[in-house]
């Protein structure tokens, strides 16, 4: 089952300048996948920012997975 990206990423011009973020927050989907990258789990994140939930982050994989085909190596 796909989990529905647009429902938690949101873009807004007045938050970080644009990016797209969780939820209009100040998180952006970047910083949750450098936090990914890093090594962190999905526990780690939600304990070390408990206003990120675990369906958050399951969107910015989602997000990522989706659009990865635009990505030019």
């Amino acid at each position: 089952m796909a989990v529905e990206w647009r429902d938690r990423i949101t873009r807004d011009p007045k938050v970080r300048s644009g990016q797209l973020t969780i939820r209009g927050m100040r998180v952006t989907v970047k910083d949750v996948l450098e936090l990914l990258a890093g090594g962190m789990t999905i526990e780690g994140i939600h304990h070390d920012f408990p206003y990120i939930e675990e369906a958050d982050i399951l969107a910015v994989l989602a997000f990522a997975a989706e659009n990865v085909q635009d990505v030019k190596a």
